[in-house]
């Protein structure tokens, strides 16, 4: 990283982050659009889903700047605070959704990538989650494309791997379905979400 870079975490509810939000949805729209989300975002949206982190008294926002601009960024939330259809595979399967701290989206322009920030995502959430002093896990969640996918990339490299050097493991049985718009569709329709978790609780 260079001097003009920077990493801010804030609180949901941190007022300092308010300007940023505007920005904050423009980045999630432009790096989604890629694949394997291939989301066809609209402002609209985006103003809907951020409000659940700035309703969220223990919610995270990190956000990395070039000077003022915001390059990428990264969120997290306790899951009791998310919608009870979210919490619902890990009721399902014995989890506590008290005791559960959902990373929410990493995103980094292209031209950003590669300089160590990715990592930085990471440790800046379960640093805020342990923190807080009550979480036992880390999870995020992705989709699942199939490998026929039209749109995939012939490069295309699936971060599993650095998911799991990271300590997540994908759990299969924990599933759930997110809706939007691809960029080749016509109307919204659910995807299928797949959840990766991380234990947080001290090892020695």
């Amino acid at each position: 990283m260079t001097d003009a870079i920077s990493i801010k975490r804030y609180t949901g509810q941190d007022p300092d982050l308010q300007p940023f939000l505007p920005d904050l949805a423009r980045l999630r729209i432009e790096v989604f659009r890629d694949f394997p989300y291939l989301y066809d975002g609209s402002y609209e949206y985006e103003e809907k889903y951020l409000q659940t982190y700035t309703r969220s008294p223990e919610s995270v926002i990190v956000l990395v700047l070039d000077g003022n601009k915001v390059i990428g960024a990264t969120t997290g939330i306790p899951m009791e605070h998310e919608t009870e259809e979210f919490q619902k595979p890990f009721v399902e399967h014995g989890y506590d959704p008290k005791k559960i701290f959902y990373c929410g989206e990493s995103v980094l322009l292209k031209d950003y990538r590669g300089r160590g920030i990715y990592p930085r995502f990471f440790e800046e959430r379960e640093g805020h989650a342990r923190s807080l002093g009550r979480f036992d896990w880390s999870c995020f969640c992705c989709v699942q494309r199939p490998e026929n996918h039209p749109r995939r990339p012939a490069d295309y490299v699936p971060l599993d791997r650095i998911w799991n050097k990271f300590g997540y493991t994908k759990h299969p049985e924990l599933t759930t379905t997110y809706t939007w718009k691809d960029v080749d569709e016509e109307a919204e329709s659910p995807k299928p979400m797949v959840f990766w978790l991380k234990s947080l609780k001290e090892t020695t």
